[in-house]
C-alpha cells in the first residue's frame, strides 16, 4: 500500500480490495478461523494509511454491504483511540474530513457510526483543531434535512455523554463556549416532531446539570418549561429522561424545583403508575432522591403519601416478567450453570476501626421496579416513622388476607413492605413484634418458595429486636421457634430459598451472637447437611454463615462435639479443590474466622491448611511471570485470600504458629508481596506482617531491614494519600508499629523517616480515613515510647496534631502504648510540648480509664512535672483553657 498521505489522499484499487475482502471475511458467518484474519487486519494497521482506507470504506464505499462499511468504521474507531495523535497530520485531515459528511448520510447506522467517532477524535484531541465539527453540528441541528439533523444530533448527543466539560470550555478561536451556541438549538429541539431529535436533545440537555454551565442557569425557565411540556411524551423513551432529569435536578440543584415542586410531585405520582415499567422505575427513583436531599423539607411530601404509598405498594408486586419468577422454578438439585455464578468480591485484610463500606448484596441483581419501590419505601418509613403506618397498613393487611394461589404475588409483596419498614417504622410495630413474627412464623413453610425467601428477609430484618426480647422465656421461645424456621427453609429444596435463608440466619447470628451457644449443636448439623446438599452458587453462602457463626459465638466452638461436626467435611471440600480453582476463596474467608474463632484449638487442622497457602502463594508467584509451566493463569486473589487466612491462623494460633512459619519459607514470599505492584495485595501482606511482628518477630529477623524499608516506603508518599491505596498506607504504618515494640533496636535506623511521613497525615487529618489518622498517632507513640531520644527533639512540629489524633482513640492496650511514647518523649523534652500543653491535657482527659498502674503514675509525673515548671499563674492559665468535663477528668490525677 502506498504510503502517500495528502489532503487529496486516494485508495489504489488493490489495497481497497484487499482490505474490503477482508473485512467481508471477517463479517461472514461461513468464516471459521475468524482470528487469522483478525492478525492479517492487525499486520495492515502497521501501514502508515491503513485507517485512510477504513475511513475511504466506511464513508465511501456507496452500494456495498452497509455492514462492512459499519465494521470497517468500528475498527478505525478503536485504531484511533491508539494511533491518532502519531499520525501525520495531512492523515488526520483526510479522517476528519471524509467523517463530517456521513453525519448526513442516507442510511442511519452510517450517520451513527461516524458520530461514535466523532466523539473518539474529540476525547483525544477537543475541539481547538477541529472548528469544522463544531459548525457541521450547528449547521446540521440548523438544517431541514431530517438525515443531516438526526446525525448531528446523535454526534452531539455522543459527545456531551462523554465529554460534556469541553463543551463548557473556551476554546481558541470561538467567541463563546460551544453549549452556549448549542442549548438554545437543543432546546428548541425539544418541539421536534421527531421523537428520536426530542429524546436525542433532552438527553444531551440533561448530562450538563451537574456541571451546571452559566447558559444553562440562565435557561432554566426555559429548560423547565421544556420538561413540563415534554412530561407526557407520546414515546415512553422521553417520559423516562423527564423523570431522570427531575431526579437529577432534585439532587443537585433543587432550589430551582422548589417554586414548581407541587406540580413535579404531582407529576411523579402521575408517571410512577406509568404502564412503561422502565419510566415508572426513573420516576420512583424520585422519592428516594427527594429525600436525601438536605435543603428540600421531608414534610412537602407528608400530604402526599396517602397517595404515594398504595402506588409504591402496588409496585411492589412481581411482574409477571421478572426473571426470578423463572428462578424460583428451579430444582435445587440441579447443578449451578457457570452464568448463575455471581461474581464475589472479597475485601483485603485492613487493620483498624473502620472496615470499607459492605458491598451492596445487590450489586450482581437486576434493580428493578419492585425493588426500587421497597427502597422508597425503606426510606419514607425514615424519615416518617410511624406517621406512614395508617395509610400503610389497611393496604398490606388487605393484601395478606387475599387468599388462594392466584393472590400469592400480593401476599409476597406486603410480607416485602413489612420488611422494608422495620426498620424506620419499629417503634409503633415493637408492640406488634410478637403478633408479627407468628404471623410470619407459618410462611416459612408457604407453598411458593417466593413467599417462603421473602419471609426469611422479612424476619431477618426484625432480628435486632427479636434478639433483644430473649430475657424473658416467651421471647426466647418466639427467637427459637424462628431459628429453627430459619433453619429448616436452610435446608429447602428450592435454592432462592436456600440462598435467602442462608443470608436470614448469617443477620440473625450477628444480632444474637453468644445467645446462639445453647443452639449450636442443631446449628451446625443443619449447617453441615446443607453443605452436603446445595450446589456449587449457594455454597458460597453457607461457607458466610458458618464463618458468620464463628465469628458470632468465638469460642464457644471449641468443643470436640462442635468440632467433630463441623471439620472433616470442611477439609475434605478443601482437599478436593484443586490450587487454582476460585471455590477456594469462600471456604479461606471461612477457615479464617474458624480459626480465629478456635485460636489454639484450631492446631490440630492448622499444618495443612498452612501449607496450602505457602503453595498456592508460590504457584502464583510463578504463574505471574511464567503460566506456561504453572499451568493456569496468574490471578492475585488467590494471594490475597491466602495471606488473610494466613493472618486468622497467626491470630487464632498465636505464638504455636512458630513452628509453621519456621520450617516454611513464609518470609521470603511475604516480601516479595510487600513490594507487589497490586495494592490490595501489599495491603494483604502488611496485615500479615503485623500479625506475624505480634506472635513470632524471631522469624522476620533474617530480612527484617528490608522488611520496614518495605513497610517505609509506602508511607513515603510526597503526594496525598489515593483511595486505591490508603489501607495499603494504613497497614504498613500498623505493621511498623507492631515491629517496634518487638524488635526496638532494628527499628531506629527508621524512625526518622518513618515520623518525617506520619506528621503530614496527622497534620492533614480532616477528610482522611479515620483507622489511618488512629494508626499514624499510635504508631508515632509507640516509635515515641521505643526511640525516645530519636523522636523527642522534633516533637513540637506534631504535639498538637498527634495529641487531637490521640483523643480520638477508643481505649485499649494500643493506645496505652501510645502514651507511654508521649510520657517518653514529653520527659526527654519538657520544652518540645509547652505549646501544645491544652492539647496534651484533652488527650489525657480522653481516657475514660487507665488500666495499667504504672502508666496512670507516668501520666501523673509529666502533669505535675509541668504544674511545678509553670509559675506566676501560667498553670492556672493553662487549666483555665480547658472545658470544665475536662479540667473533671484530670482531677484524679491530682493537679
Amino acid at each position: 500500500m502506498a504510503a502517500t498521505a495528502s489532503s487529496t489522499w486516494q485508495p489504489q484499487e488493490e489495497g481497497f480490495k484487499e482490505i474490503f475482502g477482508l473485512l467481508e471475511q471477517q463479517m461472514s458467518p461461513a468464516t471459521s478461523d475468524k482470528s487469522q484474519i483478525w492478525q492479517q487486519l492487525q499486520h495492515y494497521s502497521h501501514f502508515p494509511d491503513f485507517n485512510n482506507y477504513l475511513t475511504f470504506i466506511f464513508a465511501r464505499a456507496e452500494g456495498k454491504s452497509v455492514d462492512i462499511r459499519q465494521a470497517a468504521g468500528l475498527l478505525l474507531k478503536n485504531n484511533l483511540r491508539a494511533a491518532f495523535k502519531n499520525m501525520p497530520l495531512a492523515n488526520q485531515q483526510y479522517i476528519k474530513s471524509e467523517l463530517l459528511p456521513s453525519l448526513g448520510a442516507t442510511d442511519r447506522h452510517i450517520r451513527s457510526t461516524a458520530g461514535t467517532i466523532i466523539s473518539v477524535l474529540v476525547q483525544i484531541e477537543g475541539f481547538a483543531g477541529w472548528l469544522e465539527l463544531l459548525h457541521a453540528l450547528v449547521s446540521g441541528l440548523d438544517s431541514n434535512d431530517s438525515n443531516l439533523m438526526e446525525g448531528g444530533m446523535d454526534a452531539l448527543s455522543k459527545i456531551c455523554e462523554d465529554v460534556p466539560s469541553l463543551l463548557d470550555s473556551d476554546i481558541p478561536g470561538l467567541s463563546e463556549r460551544p453549549i452556549t451556541i448549542l442549548l438554545p438549538r437543543l432546546l428548541q429541539l425539544f418541539q421536534s416532531p421527531h421523537a428520536s431529535l426530542r429524546k436525542l436533545s433532552l438527553s444531551s440537555v440533561n448530562q450538563f446539570i451537574m456541571l451546571m454551565p452559566t447558559v444553562l442557569l440562565l435557561s432554566m425557565d426555559k429548560y423547565l418549561q421544556g420538561l413540563f411540556l415534554l412530561a407526557n411524551d407520546p414515546d415512553p423513551d422521553v417520559r423516562k429522561l423527564v423523570c431522570m432529569a427531575f431526579v437529577q435536578l432534585v439532587e443537585v440543584r433543587p432550589a430551582f424545583l422548589e417554586p414548581h415542586l407541587r406540580n413535579v410531585i404531582e407529576y411523579i405520582l402521575q408517571v410512577n403508575k406509568d404502564p412503561d415499567d422502565e419510566v415508572a422505575l426513573e420516576a420512583c427513583e424520585f422519592w428516594s432522591a427527594y429525600c436525601d436531599a438536605p435543603q428540600l423539607p421531608p414534610e412537602n411530601l407528608r400530604e402526599f403519601l396517602p397517595r404515594l404509598i398504595p402506588i409504591l405498594l402496588s409496585n411492589m408486586v412481581y411482574a409477571d416478567d421478572d426473571e426470578s419468577l423463572l428462578e424460583a422454578e428451579e430444582d435445587g438439585s440441579l447443578p449451578d450453570r457457570e452464568q448463575d455464578l455471581k461474581p464475589r468480591f472479597h475485601s483485603s485484610r485492613f487493620h483498624g476501626s473502620e472496615d470499607g463500606e459492605d458491598d451492596d448484596e445487590d450489586i450482581v441483581n437486576l434493580w428493578n421496579l419492585r425493588k426500587c419501590s421497597a427502597a422508597a419505601l425503606d426510606i419514607l418509613s425514615n424519615v416518617f416513622g410511624d406517621d406512614i403506618l395508617p395509610t400503610l397498613m389497611p393496604v398490606v393487611q388487605a393484601k395478606l388476607s387475599a387468599t388462594g394461589d392466584e393472590a400469592w404475588k400480593e401476599r409476597e409483596a406486603a410480607v416485602l413492605a413489612l420488611g422494608a419498614i422495620g426498620e424506620g417504622c419499629i417503634n409503633g410495630l415493637f408492640p406488634h413484634l410478637s403478633e408479627i413474627t407468628t404471623f410470619l412464623i407459618p410462611l416459612l413453610d408457604d407453598k411458593f418458595p417466593l413467599i417462603r425467601s421473602i419471609s426469611c428477609w422479612t424476619l431477618s430484618r426484625f432480628s435486632k429486636y427479636i434478639v433483644q426480647v430473649t430475657d424473658h422465656q416467651e421471647g426466647r421461645e418466639q427467637f427459637n421457634k424462628i431459628l429453627m424456621g430459619i433453619l429448616r427453609r436452610v435446608l429447602d429444596d428450592n435454592k432462592r430459598v436456600q440462598e435467602a435463608a442462608c443470608s436470614a440466619f448469617a443477620t440473625l447470628e450477628e444480632e444474637a451472637a453468644e445467645e446462639l451457644a445453647p443452639c449450636l449443636d442443631i446449628i451446625l448439623q443443619h449447617l453441615m447437611c446443607a453443605f452436603k446438599k446445595y450446589q456449587r452458587r449457594n455454597l458460597r453462602i453457607v461457607y458466610d454463615a458458618i464463618g458468620t457463626l464463628a465469628d458470632a459465638v468465638g469460642e464457644e466452638l471449641n468443643q470436640p462435639r462442635y468440632l467433630e461436626i463441623l471439620m472433616p467435611p470442611l477439609i475434605e471440600k478443601w482437599q478436593q479443590l484443586p490450587n487454582s480453582d476460585k471455590d477456594l476463596f469462600p471456604l479461606q474467608e471461612c477457615f479464617t474466622s474458624i480459626a480465629q474463632a478456635l485460636g489454639t484449638g484450631f492446631a490440630p487442622f492448622a499444618q495443612p491448611v498452612f501449607q496450602r497457602c505457602i503453595t498456592i502463594i508460590q504457584s502464583q508467584q510463578l504463574a505471574k511471570v511464567d503460566p506456561v509451566s504453572a499451568g493456569f493463569q496468574y490471578d492475585r486473589e488467590f494471594i490475597v485470600c491466602s495471606l488473610d487466612l494466613l493472618s486468622g491462623l497467626a491470630e487464632g494460633l498465636g505464638s504455636s504458629i512458630e513452628s509453621l512459619v519456621s520450617q516454611s519459607n513464609l518470609r521470603d514470599l511475604l516480601l516479595q508481596c510487600c513490594f507487589d505492584d497490586a495494592p490490595d495485595v501489599r495491603q494483604s501482606a502488611f496485615a500479615l506482617l503485623g500479625d506475624l511482628a505480634k506472635v513470632c518477630p524471631v522469624h522476620l529477623h533474617p530480612r527484617l531491614a528490608e522488611f520496614l524499608d518495605a513497610a517505609a516506603k509506602q508511607l513515603n508518599t510526597s503526594k496525598p494519600v489515593e483511595k486505591e491505596t490508603i489501607s495499603v498506607v494504613n497497614n504498613a504504618c500498623w505493621a511498623i508499629g507492631e515491629l517496634a515494640i518487638k524488635v526496638p533496636k532494628e527499628i531506629s535506623p527508621i524512625v526518622l523517616t518513618v515520623v518525617s511521613c506520619l506528621v503530614p497525615i496527622l497534620q492533614h487529618a480532616e477528610g482522611l480515613n479515620k483507622s489511618l489518622i488512629e494508626n499514624s498517632a499510635i504508631t508515632l507513640g509507640r516509635l515515641a515510647w521505643v526511640c525516645p531520644e530519636l523522636v523527642s527533639p522534633h516533637m513540637e512540629h506534631f504535639m498538637q496534631a498527634w495529641c487531637i489524633a490521640l483523643s480520638m482513640i477508643r481505649d485499649d492496650i494500643e493506645k496505652e502504648e501510645a502514651f507511654r511514647g508521649l510520657c517518653a518523649v514529653v520527659k526527654a523534652n519538657p520544652a518540645g510540648a509547652l505549646n501544645s500543653l491544652v492539647f496534651m491535657c484533652k488527650a489525657i482527659a480522653s481516657w475514660h480509664e487507665i488500666k495499667s498502674e504504672d502508666l496512670h503514675n507516668e501520666i501523673c509525673q509529666v502533669l505535675h512535672g509541668y504544674k511545678q515548671m509553670l509559675k506566676n499563674g501560667a498553670w492556672e492559665q493553662c487549666m483555665s483553657a480547658l472545658e470544665p468535663s475536662v479540667k473533671g477528668k484530670l482531677s484524679k490525677y491530682q493537679v
